[in-house]
């Protein structure tokens, strides 16, 4: 019914192309390649910039709501607007960065008030 199969052929077959160490450097080969092929996404800085119409306490709901920080770091970040004139919110992947920024530019229009966020790429 089914051809003869020379087991004993195959398994000496097998066998010696393992031995030869032509598999072990094939797999170091696509290792190191797949190694070269992957690289870290460029980051981005989110900045929140100031301006004399919008609220502290908007720009501290506006960086524990989009950014995730704490009722302390929204206000470190808050003061850091406000002395300094810009406040870094975190650093993101660019199309994270971007929407954060689209998301802050939305929720100011929204509720009146001018807030600018930027973004700028992080110096590596």
């Amino acid at each position: 019914m089914y051809p003869a199969v020379d087991v004993a052929g195959l398994w000496k077959l097998r066998n010696n192309s393992n031995m030869s160490g032509n598999d072990t450097e094939i797999q170091q080969d696509i290792d190191t390649q797949s190694e070269d092929d992957v690289a870290e996404p460029p980051m981005f800085r989110v900045l929140l910039l100031n301006d004399d119409y919008t609220t502290m306490d908007f720009v501290i709901t506006i960086l524990m709501g989009v950014f995730s920080k704490s009722p302390e770091e929204a206000t470190r970040i808050m003061l850091n607007v406000h002395q300094q004139g810009v406040g870094i919110c975190g650093v993101y992947p660019f199309e994270i960065a971007e929407t954060k920024v689209d998301t802050v530019h939305a929720l100011a229009r929204e509720n009146g008030f001018p807030l600018r966020c930027t973004m700028e790429k992080e110096d590596v």
